[in-house]
C-alpha cells in the first residue's frame, strides 16, 4: 500500500468527525475536480456519506475500530486510483494532508497519520531490513 494515499485517507476519515467537515470536503471536491471534474460532484455525495459512516461508528456504545478501518480501506482505494502515475496529483494529495487534513485532528490522531514507526526484531544470525520505499537487495544479507 502507498503510504501517501493510507495516510490521507485516514486522516479524512478522521477529519470527516470534525466539525471543519465542510472544509474538508471542499478540499477533496477541489482536489477531485482539477483531476477529474466529471467525478467531482459525486465524490462530494460519497463524502458525505462518509462522514455519516463515520459518526454511526464513533456514536455506538463501544467504538468500532474495525467499521472506520473499512472505510479507511475504501478510500485508500479511491485515491490511489486517483494518482495512479501522476506525481502532481501525489504531490496535491501530501499538501491536502499536510495543510488541509492533519491540522484538523485531535494531536493523537494527527500523530498517527503523519509519521511512520517501523519496529523489527532480530535474533540470533537473523537480518532485518526495514525501508519506507523499495529496497534491492544485490547478493546475500
Amino acid at each position: 500500500m502507498d503510504p501517501i494515499t493510507t495516510a490521507v485517507a485516514t486522516a479524512l476519515v478522521g477529519a470527516m468527525a470534525t466539525d471543519a467537515w465542510r472544509r474538508v470536503t471542499d478540499a477533496v471536491v477541489a482536489l477531485w475536480r482539477r483531476a477529474h471534474p466529471e467525478r467531482a460532484d459525486g465524490v462530494g455525495a460519497e463524502l458525505a456519506g462518509l462522514r455519516d459512516d463515520v459518526r454511526a461508528a464513533r456514536a455506538q456504545p463501544t467504538p468500532d475500530p474495525e467499521a472506520e478501518q473499512a472505510l479507511i480501506i475504501v478510500w485508500q482505494g479511491r485515491l490511489a486510483r486517483l494518482v495512479d502515475g501522476n506525481a502532481e496529483l501525489r504531490a496535491e494529495l501530501q499538501r491536502l494532508l499536510d495543510e488541509d487534513l492533519a491540522p484538523l485532528l485531535p494531536r493523537a490522531e494527527r500523530e498517527h497519520v503523519t509519521s511512520i514507526r517501523q519496529t523489527a526484531q532480530a535474533d540470533r544470525r537473523s537480518k532485518v531490513v526495514q525501508a519506507g520505499e523499495n529496497v534491492t537487495i544485490h547478493g546475500d544479507l
